[in-house]
């Protein structure tokens, strides 16, 4: 059981008959009245998101999400493979699934698949990813005082933007949880 005094980012828990887990909470102690929790939940079946409040001392079932390591092999449409590192199955997933950080990940790269009773409801990728630049607007000499940026495509096709030093062919490690551009590799 998971008390909702208790709740943290990413908490996966079983509220009326669906499992769902926190995207963001918020402890509140107003003046007058009770304490309570304003929490935002995403139904991990559905996807759908919900802001709530909650008593601190409501209690809830945990739900045990697997977390399986997965292999990203390649995609064709709409549909994701990804090859299980134990027993080499392969498995389709469809890119709705996919969340918006996936853009970052390349082929061959190991990645955790969240499924609940068997149920595939998310891809977790690392947190980092070494990418190389495929296409921005040449640097010039001196812009590296600044803290400008300017827009990049990557290998896998996402954009963020980075520094003005950065050029085509640049190696950088990009975080997957925010999109940003860490440092060159």
């Amino acid at each position: 059981m998971v008390s909702a005094g208790d709740f943290r980012n990413g908490v996966t828990f079983e509220m009326d008959g669906n499992v769902v887990q926190i995207i963001e909470f918020q402890h509140v102690k107003p003046g007058k009245g009770a304490a309570f929790v304003r929490t935002k939940i995403r139904n991990v079946i559905t996807g759908s998101v919900v802001e709530k409040t909650f008593n601190p001392t409501d209690k809830f079932p945990t739900a045990f999400v697997e977390r399986k390591d997965m292999q990203y092999l390649y995609n064709d449409g709409d549909l994701y493979y990804f090859m299980d590192n134990e027993t080499y199955e392969n498995i389709p997933i469809n890119a709705s699934i996919l969340g918006d950080n996936f853009k970052f990940v390349k082929e061959n790269t190991d990645v955790k698949v969240l499924s609940y009773k068997g149920t595939i409801f998310g891809v977790e990728p690392p947190f980092f990813m070494e990418l190389q630049v495929t296409q921005t607007d040449p640097g010039f000499r001196g812009n590296t005082a600044t803290n400008t940026t300017k827009p990049a495509t990557l290998e896998t096709g996402a954009q963020i933007n980075v520094p003005l030093f950065i050029e085509e062919g640049d190696l950088i490690r990009v975080d997957t949880r925010t999109g940003e551009y860490m440092e060159r590799a």
